[in-house]
């Protein structure tokens, strides 16, 4: 699948289970480990793991698509799901402040930001 694609079908699935502050940064311009990364937060480590184990299910029900890794899941402080082209970082909100990687990837381009996007036009950039 192309990865503009799996980007927006994560972000939809994320969107359907309330993920908070969601936001793809294209990175394929400062990287050669991913096209995009999705970030986002969830409310307690039971929404977290939700956040996570939903958008594994989908992808692979729907679309044939396993994650290739898949990192913190036990902690649910910061689960990282790697799909190869689009690496998603969901994490507990005081985690993602500590950490700010939206910072760290700040050299790449914001393609969708939810906080805008339902203020401003209601879908992707």
């Amino acid at each position: 699948m192309e990865s503009a694609i799996l980007k927006q079908k994560i972000l939809d699935i994320l969107e359907d289970k309330k993920a908070r502050g969601t936001i793809a940064i294209d990175v394929d311009n400062v990287t050669v480990l991913a096209d995009s990364f999705i970030i986002c937060d969830g409310a307690s480590a039971t929404h977290i793991r939700a956040l996570a184990d939903e958008v594994e299910k989908s992808l692979r029900d729907s679309f044939g698509i396993a994650c290739r890794g898949k990192e913190g899941y036990n902690s649910a402080r910061w689960i990282l799901l790697d799909y190869g082209d689009v690496v998603v970082h969901i994490f507990h909100e005081a985690d993602r402040k500590f950490y700010d990687i939206e910072r760290l990837w700040s050299d790449g381009i914001v393609t969708y930001d939810a906080a805008r996007a339902n203020r401003e036009i209601g879908r992707y950039v």
